[in-house]
């Protein structure tokens, strides 16, 4: 009863001592007040011996916090039961000695529970609990060799690039002093239409790593450097100290506003390698925080929210099929992941038919979309759904914009440019083969279509991947001629009338240019669309207007794609850990120096996924039209970084 008392007393007086205080921080005490009480502990209800008043340490709500064998700096495995230094042990809990220790728990509860009850913080340990953490010196030398080698590791992890264990975007950008391509370039990405001003000297509230206690406790830091959703923090006191920075995804579930600990009943704890500079941590938070900026309180209800997606496995689509352009199948969806989706060809008996695309992606449809305009559709062999399957609703699907074709339009047999499907490092020569209802053309390749139309392929009228004649003379870039074409260098002029054709008019195609936000030198996660389920470090290396030209790091120029700049195929950095996606890095330096060839034709065979047949890249094409002589194509030496609409089209010769 005088327990149960004195408990009612101190949850009185902590309820008024968070109407009294500075609201950002209620319920906290500075860590240079009393810390000798005790109360129960969230993980169980035993009481927990008193701790020394020299520990610092900010209370809340009365609970104190222990190290699991009671000295400092040392923590017990919960699984073996090893005894180390707690620096060494694994995760950013500390809670397990190694890897194998923390699967193990994982996948035995029973054995990882009873472990759990026989390590009750302050309680003597009972005798199968002596047995299990009584370990050998040799066992205790190991976990402080380790300690050390981890130190080791964390000096060499500054200066290299890219770590041997696995990709690091934070060491990648820190090491090359990269900048990447805001959230807000992306609004088809999670968060990208509503980032609002998140940027450098935001606070917030994450997990403290610099402490020895055995509960998750926080800390309040702030944003140093922002890379797409991820952000460079340095805790609040180290000042123009960057030795415990550290990079985390902004909208993990970790990363909480300044004041959610408050709410939540969550400590503030300073890390330990500061907390001799100050006595009173709370006034000093207080000088710090006040006018700064924060997260929005809903900030991670936005974030799940914005990765709600309405595309939900067993939906039946319309996709191109990979194996002829020309033609449309029925797809099923089989997983959603941040809003990509893979798709399995109805046909495919075991599934591994399949194709990767965004679900905003121009190259998905719904059911029936393909008789609606008159495009090739691939009959199923299966005559009616299987069980549990059913059509994608129409609403879903990415609009496109209403055109007018009554008066002026395009006619077959036109002349343009277009970014060839099978190689997107190539503009080439086009024609329109057929004009389709809704606005849709069916377009080839000059110089390289097949007999049947099987390699024709389709484009909205108002698609960025279409342009007037004359498109890539004005903008320098390479335009690769009709295979077999002799005449060069390649002149439209001379071409429309040895063809006895004529151009698509300038006024038919999209002119509008974003306000977009790329810039040359950006990084970013973007689908290599030869083989459309990789995700990769890429770089912006030219924009012309709302074209962008993006590299993969650690490929040579050839693999390059061209890329509106509002593609769902481009994501900021951080993507791939924010959705679970397997992000490609950069293939090594010693990679990029010595390709065999064999790698290389592996990486050409790629788009054997798109085609039944092999093109030929613009490399080859010089080659077998050279024979020797001197050419050479029209080369860029500036790009045009338009953020807006301009006239970028030069006039057509008559």
């Amino acid at each position: 009863m005088e327990n149960t008392k004195e408990r009612t007393e101190h949850s009185s007086r902590v309820e008024r001592k968070r109407r009294d205080s500075f609201g950002m921080f209620d319920g906290y005490d500075s860590c240079s007040e009393d810390t000798s009480s005790s109360s129960s502990s969230d993980e169980s209800e035993e009481e927990v011996a008193p701790l020394p008043s020299s520990l610092p340490i900010i209370k809340n709500n009365g609970q104190v916090y222990t190290y699991p064998d009671g000295k400092s700096g040392m923590a017990t495995c919960e699984m073996c039961g090893m005894v180390g230094v707690r620096d060494a042990f694994y995760s950013k809990t500390k809670r397990f000695c190694s890897v194998s220790c923390s699967r193990s728990y994982s996948s035995n509860s029973k054995k990882a529970s009873i472990l759990a009850r026989l390590q009750v913080a302050g309680k003597p340990p009972t005798k199968k609990a002596k047995v299990l953490q009584k370990q050998p010196l040799v066992a205790k030398l190991a976990a402080y060799a380790q300690y050390q080698a981890t130190l080791q590791n964390q000096a060499k992890t500054k200066t290299a690039a890219v770590p041997v264990e696995g990709f690091s975007w934070g060491n990648y950008i820190n090491s090359n002093s990269f900048t990447a391509a805001p959230v807000t370039c992306f609004k088809h990405a999670p968060m990208g239409t509503c980032w609002g001003d998140i940027s450098e000297g935001v606070r917030v509230e994450v997990p403290n790593t610099d402490c020895s206690l055995p509960t998750k406790v926080f800390w309040i830091a702030g944003i140093i450097k922002l890379a797409g959703y991820n952000a460079l923090l340095r805790y609040e006191g180290f000042e123009n100290d960057s030795s415990l920075d550290f990079w985390c995804n902004i909208c993990g579930s970790d990363i909480h506003p300044v004041g959610w600990c408050a709410t939540s009943g969550k400590p503030l704890v300073p890390p330990r390698t500061i907390q001799h500079k100050y006595t009173n941590w709370k006034a000093f938070l207080v000088k710090r925080l006040t006018g700064a900026k924060t997260l929005p309180p809903d900030f991670s209800q936005k974030v799940s929210e914005s990765m709600q997606y309405l595309f939900k496995t067993s939906m039946r689509v319309e996709v191109v099929d990979k194996t002829h352009l020309c033609r449309t199948r029925v797809a099923v969806v089989d997983s959603v992941v941040g809003g990509r989706l893979r798709l399995v060809y109805e046909e495919s008996e075991d599934k591994t038919d399949d194709f990767w695309c965004h679900m905003y992606s121009p190259l998905i449809h719904h059911i029936g979309w393909s008789r609606s305009i008159g495009h090739r559709f691939k009959r199923s062999d299966i005559t009616k759904k299987q069980d549990g399957h059913f059509d994608a609703p129409p609403h879903l699907f990415m609009k496109v914009k209403e055109v007018d074709a009554a008066g002026e339009w395009f006619k077959e047999g036109m002349k343009l440019e277009a970014i060839d499907p099978l190689n997107l490092s190539a503009i080439c020569v086009a024609t329109i083969r057929k004009v389709l209802a809704d606005g849709y053309l069916m377009i080839g390749i000059d110089g390289s279509e097949a007999a049947d139309g099987s390699d024709w392929f389709c484009y909205h009228a108002t698609s960025p991947s279409i342009f007037p004649v004359g498109f890539c003379e004005i903008n320098m870039i390479e335009l690769t001629p009709p295979r077999g074409y002799a005449k060069l260098p390649f002149k439209w002029f001379d071409y429309l009338r040895e063809t006895d054709s004529i151009a698509a008019p300038v006024k038919l195609f999209n002119k509008e240019v974003p306000n977009h936000g790329f810039h040359v030198g950006m990084k970013l996660e973007a689908v290599d669309l030869m083989e459309p389920r990789l995700v990769c470090v890429a770089t912006v290396t030219r924009i012309i207007h709302r074209l962008l030209r993006i590299h993969f790091d650690g490929w040579e120029d050839e693999y390059d794609q061209w890329v509106d700049c509002e593609s769902p195929d481009l994501y900021p950095v951080g993507w791939c850990q924010l959705t679970g996606y397997q992000l490609q890095p950069p293939a090594p330096q010693s990679s990029r120096d010595s390709q065999s060839s064999s790698s290389k034709q592996k990486k050409k065979a790629k788009s054997q996924q798109y085609k039944g047949h092999k093109k030929m890249t613009s490399l080859q094409l010089k080659e077998e039209l050279l024979d020797g002589e001197e050419y050479s194509f029209l080369q860029g030496t500036s790009d045009q970084e338009s953020n807006g609409s301009a006239s970028y089209y030069i006039k057509q010769e008559p």
